[in-house]
């Protein structure tokens, strides 16, 4: 599976963002997820655990040597969404709704 084809699943990208500080069972995410269902959350697990990024842990989930190198990056995207934001501020542009 190639990873933006991973990363574009619904709620994958989220579940990485929310195991980044440490392990958490799958309660937690749910809680930590509004509107995430649980099978949706299975799903994902399984998925992102064959893939080598999250396994599971005496506390859960967690991520990885690898999901780990993978949430450098998503401290750089952070960044970028921190300055978007501004940048829409700024501009008094907002998002579009379709």
């Amino acid at each position: 599976m190639a990873a933006m084809d991973l990363f574009g699943r619904r709620w994958a990208l989220r579940i990485l963002w929310e195991l980044r500080a440490g392990p958490l069972g799958a309660r937690a995410l749910l809680a930590r997820c509004e509107g995430l269902s649980s099978s949706v959350l299975y799903q994902r697990l399984r998925e992102l655990t064959s893939s080598g990024i999250i396994t599971p842990s005496a506390d859960g989930y967690e991520l990885t040597r690898l999901g780990t190198e993978l949430s450098g990056a998503f401290g750089r995207l952070d960044e970028w969404a921190i300055t978007w934001a501004q940048e829409l501020e700024r501009n008094d542009l907002g998002p579009t709704e379709t």
